[in-house]
């Protein structure tokens, strides 16, 4: 009787065990995604107090500047009207450290702040140094030209005698770092004395002078502290909703965020829209496809074939006109007015006769297009490339010497890749609490409900094993007393129908 009272006690705690595991399980299977989707808010909302905001203040991603320079080998040739000879120099890396500074939270659930940049030359992940030299157009002569197009003879005249008397010519031949940083030139002075509303700076000239040391502009986001629905979205840039370099309101709209987080739980339906200050405009990037990066759920976003369309092809980009080619976009009315163009490098997705008509051109989606690859559940970027392309309209101007007869053409000056991948203790921490834990939890719901299960089918089986017992024990017993019937009853027959002295006899045997 001990032991079998020990069983039933046994047996009863393996079953309040087994409830206890199964209601466990069907409270965290209703309750665990909320409890994800809250951790999830708490941590990429902008707030001292969340995981990711020391990620946002100052990027922990080591981000590379990769540029790509277009050396002209044929300028003599060029200002006989041939066609553009090119070739591709570089990369020349950069290491791009980013801060963000007089961060202030206003009361409109926004945080305003300015974003730092600097750059750092990385000869040994470079192809060159930042001392090579490079035969690329005259942007500030071969822009004052077009834009004296339709001038005056007499000024056109003028320009020309300026120009000579100063040494400037249509090419020059730079070296990677003034081209990058800046350089003296007497042109920028003369145009300024006569015309000092005609470009933006007044002392060196170069194509990325003024993003090295300095702000982006002054940025306005919502934090989603107190508004979810509209987490990371650009309010303000400085201090304007809209901007007013393009010809229609859609254009100049500040859509998407500032294209460091996004809204998360995404769905393959979601995009990417941030906005961009280089390119004067916002841009969105669409779905392509899942993936995984170092153990991470990944969406990957791309350019749509749309991005750098004309108004022709794709009729909401007609803002961004005057179109030429579609595949690249005109930012002269935010570029101090210089016949520049944004693309995808090598023009790649873009109007064939662009590539055709600059030899050394080979554009290739492996190597022209841009990604970003985006944690679904959170919206921070894990990996990212994002590669543009800077061209210059260039064409023989009458009555400016410089110009010779150069033939219409959009020439690639050069193309950048940024990129950045998330690595080291950030990936983990990230990967640990963002990704591991909720992982965990969603599994442990099912583990503790079939665990719960099984318990709870021990007690079930070990009543049904003692009835089985008690009904074959009573079976057993039942027979038994059959049978002593049926003997008692054959000895009583055999005493009264045999002969008296041989029943003793029979008995015995």
């Amino acid at each position: 009787m001990g032991s079998r009272s020990r069983a039933r006690r046994v047996v009863a705690a393996l079953g309040f065990a087994g409830l206890l595991c199964a209601v466990l399980g069907v409270i965290m299977i209703v309750m665990v995604p909320s409890i994800i989707k809250q951790q999830v808010l708490k941590n990429v909302r902008i707030d001292p107090s969340s995981l990711s905001f020391n990620m946002w203040k100052e990027i922990p991603v080591p981000f590379y500047l990769s540029v790509y320079f277009f050396d002209v080998i044929n300028p003599r040739d060029i200002l006989q009207g041939q066609r553009p000879q090119v070739r591709e120099r570089g990369p020349y890396v950069y290491r791009e450290f980013r801060h963000k500074s007089n961060i202030t939270f206003n009361d409109n659930d926004t945080v305003s702040f300015l974003e730092y940049r600097s750059f750092q030359f990385q000869p040994d992940k470079s192809r060159g140094l930042e001392s090579d030299s490079i035969v690329m157009p005259n942007i500030l002569v071969l822009s004052a030209a077009m834009m004296m197009e339709n001038g005056p003879m007499s000024l056109k005249l003028i320009m020309t005698l300026a120009f000579s008397t100063l040494g400037e010519r249509a090419f020059m031949n730079r070296t990677v770092s003034e081209i990058m940083w800046g350089y003296e030139d007497p042109l920028i002075h003369l145009i300024n004395k006569y015309f000092p509303n005609m470009f933006p700076f007044k002392g060196k000239f170069g194509l990325f002078a003024e993003l090295n040391n300095s702000d982006s502009g002054l940025f306005t986001v919502f934090t989603g502290v107190k508004n979810f629905s509209r987490i990371h979205l650009v309010d303000k840039w400085n201090g304007v909703s809209k901007v007013n370099f393009w010809h229609s309101d859609q254009c100049n709209m500040i859509n998407g965020t500032s294209g460091q987080m996004w809204a998360p739980f995404m769905t393959p339906e979601s995009s990417l829209e941030f906005y961009s200050p280089e390119a004067c405009r916002s841009m969105k990037l669409i779905y392509k496809e899942q993936g995984v990066f170092e153990g991470i759920p990944t969406f990957r976003f791309v350019a749509p074939n749309t991005l750098f369309a004309n108004g022709s092809v794709y009729p909401p980009n007609e803002g961004f006109c005057p179109c030429r080619e579609s595949g690249i976009q005109n930012v002269s009315t935010c570029r101090f007015n210089a016949p520049l163009f944004l693309s995808h490098p090598h023009f790649y997705n873009a109007d064939p006769v662009l590539a055709e008509a600059v030899s050394g051109l080979h554009p290739n989606p492996e190597e022209h297009s841009l990604f970003l690859d985006v944690h679904p559940v959170t919206g921070i970027p894990m990996n990212c490339s994002v590669k543009l392309q800077l061209s210059l309209y260039i064409k023989s101007v009458k009555g400016i010497g410089q110009t010779g007869k150069i033939e219409p053409v959009i020439l690639p000056l050069m193309w950048f890749g940024e990129s950045g991948a998330m690595e080291g203790e950030t990936l983990q921490t990230f990967y640990t609490q963002l990704v591991l834990m909720p992982k965990v939890l969603h599994y442990a719901q099912y583990v503790l409900l079939a665990l719960g299960c099984v318990l709870l089918l021990i007690p079930i089986v070990y009543q049904i094993r003692s009835q089985e017992k008690c009904y074959l024990f009573w079976s057993s017993s039942k027979k038994g007393s059959k049978d002593k019937e049926a003997i008692q009853a054959y000895s009583e027959s055999l005493m009264t129908s045999a002969p008296k002295g041989t029943v003793l006899q029979e008995a015995r045997l």
